[in-house]
């Protein structure tokens, strides 16, 4: 029978290539978001998740299979966090008990399961790297486990199987997007050698030499496909990044390198990106209008404050994929190559320019 998805946040960093690769792979998808657009082979569906009423009237007749959310919003405070995205979730599965026909939700999070919320990230007592699922969570109220207990009381309820995943830094395209490294690192490396600025590391001397390790969009999108269609994994968490390790300080360079720029030793001073391009917004504009570039607006292209809470650590930030390993998930990719298949992929959709 056909497998029918519904991909929810489909226009975003983590939700539009995972619409892809299920169409590739033959399901029926339906793309849910606000402004879902048009993308090939994807049905899609215009729906708030906070007004219930007019979700259910614009699922009617979808009745999915799978369910892979992939959509949050950032509130000014983690109460209010917990509050907008546990009832999202939960306005969600709502509006679909009524067909029954779900059989697998995949719920996409993130590392801040382990690292804490916005308003304590990375502070207190943390779990020991690297990070593994059986960790559990930190004694701190946090909206991923809000989504996760949404998730876990509907599957009780309704008698579907579930699964978690938990990227880190995921590498991607989406524009708008409030949590995008590698377009923020593109437009800043663009801006440098457009403008002849030097190409600075933007964090601190512990990301500039600690190990880490990223997650490309299509990683975490292999990951979600095979829990879902995988009975081993069914009711499991999963860490998802790409499979390899490195340092900033070997990284930088490899960056720098793609651009033609040259990369400046880091001399062990914090420069934030929100302050290095505090004042770009017009420069980009220029830079747009002289290479004939689709979006001239910096602010829906790049998330500099993002980019520096995650190289702005204070900790290594290393994951454990043991666990879907063990049971049979092989994805792979090197995360210089994923970075350099999205710098490619930018300058095809006229995101950044050229050589």
């Amino acid at each position: 029978m056909t497998k029918r998805a519904l991909v929810v946040g489909v226009t975003g960093i983590q939700g539009r290539p995972l619409a892809d690769q299920l169409v590739a792979e033959g399901w029926q998808v339906y793309g849910l978001a606000r402004t879902p657009g048009q993308q090939a082979g994807v049905t899609p569906v215009a729906a708030d998740l906070l007004d219930p009423d007019r979700l259910a009237e614009a699922l009617e007749g979808v009745a999915p299979t799978h369910v892979f959310l992939t959509t949050w919003m950032r509130m000014d405070t983690e109460a209010e966090n917990i509050r907008v995205n546990s009832e999202m979730v939960r306005n969600l599965l709502n509006a679909l008990r009524p067909a029954g026909s779900v059989e697998h939700v995949a719920l996409a999070t993130g590392l801040k399961h382990y690292l804490g919320p916005f308003e304590a990230y990375a502070k207190g007592a943390l779990p020991k790297t690297p990070f593994r699922e059986d960790q559990g969570r930190l004694e701190v109220e946090n909206f991923y486990y809000a989504q996760e207990d949404e998730v876990f009381a509907a599957a009780e309820q309704d008698g579907f199987s579930w699964s978690v995943h938990r990227p880190h830094t995921v590498i991607g395209s989406a524009l708008g997007n409030a949590m995008n490294m590698g377009q923020t690192l593109a437009v800043y490396a663009t801006i440098c050698r457009e403008t002849g600025r030097p190409f600075r590391f933007p964090g601190s001397q512990v990301q500039w030499n600690a190990l880490t390790d990223m997650t490309d969009a299509g990683q975490l999108a292999a990951q979600m496909v095979w829990a879902s269609t995988t009975p081993e994994a069914k009711n499991e968490d999963f860490n998802i990044v790409n499979g390899d390790i490195f340092r900033w300080s070997w990284m930088w360079s490899r960056l720098a390198e793609w651009f033609g720029v040259q990369a400046e030793e880091f001399d062990g001073v914090e420069r934030p990106l929100e302050q290095e391009m505090a004042g770009d917004a017009e420069i980009w504009a220029e830079i747009a209008d002289r290479h004939g570039l689709a979006e001239r607006d910096l602010g829906r292209l790049a998330s500099p404050w993002h980019t520096d809470a995650d190289l702005g650590r204070p900790i290594e930030v290393v994951t454990d994929m043991s666990k879907s390993r063990n049971l049979g998930f092989t994805g792979y990719i090197a995360t210089d190559r994923a970075f350099f298949d999205l710098f490619e992929k930018l300058r095809a959709d006229r995101i950044i320019p050229g050589a």
